[in-house]
């Protein structure tokens, strides 16, 4: 890949080149398509040179239009942007404003990894998916390269270097495996996967497999998949933000800036209480809801003792003790609307954080600043509204966090809905800029095997 010198101040600099393997790594789909066509016409026809032929054609095709696709986008820094050209036949230039960065993630696909190859992709404010992405860079180019971009959105020097990290929290894989082997969701898939292979096998009839593909696909994605995502999971703390680190296959390698957490949930399924485990979902402001269907990229931790959860939720939220947040729960005619669930709902809020808790079987506590709170309504249903009760939503950015105070008193609602935009203004004044803060010392930490 070109390199070139530049000022450091953040002046124009020259055009650089993707590396000169990417159309090898993103042609591995032309490769496999390439694979059905023949082997669907092998399977037709013994005459296998017009399968070939074509199979060839399209291969050639398709690699000819990546080496066009890596000639025509070049990236180079202007100033505070990121300016990123590319298009073929209709071309396009995107220009990633630096001071709006959120976040900075390394990606390393199989096929990309082998080849000494990363991805980097950038989150940027109000975007709902990755406003830019170099596809693919050489690792070492890639990791130079982020350190250089978050260093600019700091306001440091963009010579400054990556800078150092200390682990917090290491997730062993016994810990993961039994947290899979612990979800529910795995043997809602599993087990009738199982029955219907067993069903085929006893009967004789193989149709009966072809419902077995669908169940697979989710099994796998609940059980297997799940692993291999979260393997060797590190969460890691830097001075320009929280680093994650994790997949076996897919490498991923993420870091948030400091002040981008915009809201926190902490889920706790039926069967992990026993073990004391938790899950740890945030919104993270730049990560769009389309971006990622499976929102991995919202997981600050995947499974963790909830000592260890509160730990690193003080670390990102600094001076806040959820446990400590004083709760109320809702009315008791709240259970004709919901004859189960209303006795775990509650809500409260402290000087910093609105607090709103939920799930008999599946527990969830919300945790969301005020001064992340980006508005307040009040919804009241027709049946809400017989009974005299409102539903109360703090919004804030696209994530798998929506913070509710559902099955409130129709007037308590609208004392939360004017109380809580009092504090969200009391709280946007008093916000900070966001710079990742001295923190005290820590040791890593390991989870509890």
């Amino acid at each position: 890949m070109a390199t070139e010198e530049g000022p450091a101040d953040g002046g124009s600099r020259l055009a650089r080149r993707l590396h000169p393997l990417t159309p090898v790594a993103r042609g591995w789909k032309a490769m496999a398509v390439v694979l059905a066509i023949w082997g669907q016409h092998a399977a037709r026809s013994p005459e296998t040179r017009i399968g070939l032929a074509i199979a060839g054609a399209v291969f050639v095709a398709a690699l000819l239009w990546g080496w066009l696709s890596w000639v025509f986008t070049v990236y180079r820094i202007e100033a505070d942007d990121l300016r990123i050209d590319s298009g073929v036949l209709f071309r396009r230039t995107r220009h990633v404003h630096l001071g709006r960065l959120q976040a900075v993630d390394v990606v390393r696909p199989f096929i990309a990894r082998l080849l000494g190859l990363a991805e980097l992709k950038l989150q940027v404010a109000g975007g709902e998916s990755a406003e830019g992405s170099l596809a693919y860079l050489r690792e070492t180019d890639a990791q130079a390269l982020r350190a250089e971009l978050l260093a600019r959105a700091a306001g440091v020097r963009p010579d400054a270097g990556e800078a150092p990290e200390q682990p917090l929290v290491v997730v062993p894989m016994p810990v993961l495996i039994g947290s899979v082997l612990l979800s529910v969701g795995t043997w809602v898939f599993l087990l009738p996967s199982a029955l219907l292979v067993g069903m085929a096998v006893g009967t004789g009839n193989e149709p009966l497999l072809l419902g077995f593909v669908p169940l697979f696909i989710a099994a796998w994605q609940f059980s297997v998949g799940r692993v291999l995502r979260y393997f060797d999971f590190t969460l890691s703390e830097s001075p320009d933000g929280l680093r994650l680190a994790h997949g076996l296959i897919e490498h991923r390698h993420q870091t948030v800036p400091p002040g981008r957490v915009q809201a926190v949930r902490i889920v706790q399924p039926l069967l992990w209480r026993a073990k004391g485990w938790v899950r740890v979902e945030v919104n993270i402001a730049g990560y769009g809801k389309h971006d990622d269907h499976e929102n991995h990229e919202s997981t600050l931790l995947p499974v963790a003792p909830l000592p260890v959860a509160l730990g690193v939720l003080s670390r990102i939220l600094p001076g806040v003790d959820v446990q400590a947040v004083p709760l109320s729960p809702v009315p008791r005619r709240a259970r004709l609307h919901s004859p189960v669930r209303w006795r775990a709902m509650a809500c409260g809020a402290d000087d910093r954080v609105f607090v709103a808790r939920r799930g008999i079987l599946h527990r969830e506590t919300d945790v969301i600043p005020h001064a992340k709170v980006q508005s307040v309504r009040r919804t009241q249903g027709p049946f809400e509204r017989l009974l005299g009760l409102a539903t109360v939503h703090l919004d804030t950015t696209p994530g798998p966090v929506h913070v509710t105070a559902p099955l409130r008193d129709a007037a308590e609602a609208s004392q939360l809905v004017h109380d809580q935009a009092e504090r969200s203004r009391i709280g946007r004044r008093g916000e900070g800029p966001h710079r990742w803060s001295a923190r005290l010392g820590g040791s890593p930490a390991d989870v509890d095997r």
